[in-house]
């Protein structure tokens, strides 16, 4: 995976973009290399570090924004329809879709802001966004301030730590390994929590 990050990578601004959408796409590609890598390439000379960051900052807002628009596909009406039916697996009732939309209403901003700060919850954090309805222009404003602020810390990192860059996803992975697990056990303990 590193050899492909470096090949995209080495396309500048679009491969960066490009890079962090995929990334946003499919979570396990790491914004942890791809980023410090651009800000390292920037330390080198070879580019701009503002423009790896907006270029990693729009890949990685569009990214979300396709996830929130799936969210916005799917909807809380039907999202409660399929709570009615596989509400074991779902791990959801008809009620709680109705509740954390309620809730999504009046702490959804927050949420995004920090979620898309949090490893492997910042790609998941669009979709519940999309359900609730949050306004696009609301969803766009939060997704892009957390986006931002994401992705100049990594790159920063990266131009600072120069050659070391790959520390920041040996300092990162461990965390995202937390929160995934955390994640899979909360998920495993109400699907179990349901059948009794």
């Amino acid at each position: 995976m590193f050899d492909w990050i470096i090949r995209f990578e080495k396309m500048g601004s679009l491969g960066i973009a490009l890079l962090m959408f995929a990334e946003n796409v499919f979570p396990p590609i790491p914004s942890e290399l791809i980023m410090p890598l651009a800000g390292f390439s920037a330390a080198q000379g070879q580019r701009n570090l503002v423009i790896v960051i907006v270029a990693g900052s729009i890949g990685s807002l569009l990214g979300a924004l396709l996830w929130y628009y799936i969210g916005q596909k799917i909807g809380a009406k039907r999202l409660a329809q399929w709570a009615t039916k596989y509400g074991r697996w779902l791990t959801l009732s008809p009620k709680e879709v109705e509740q954390a939309c309620a809730w999504f209403d009046r702490h959804g901003g927050k949420a995004v802001f920090i979620g898309r700060l949090i490893p492997a919850v910042r790609t998941l954090i669009s979709v519940p966004a999309g359900i609730a309805g949050m306004p696009l222009a609301s969803f766009l404003l939060y997704s892009a301030a957390g986006t931002i602020l994401w992705t100049a810390l990594l790159g920063t990192a990266g131009y600072f730590l120069e050659s070391q860059y790959e520390k920041v996803a040996h300092w990162m992975n461990p965390i995202s390994n937390v929160v995934i697990g955390l994640i899979v056990l909360g998920y495993l303990y109400r699907v179990v929590r349901s059948f009794k």
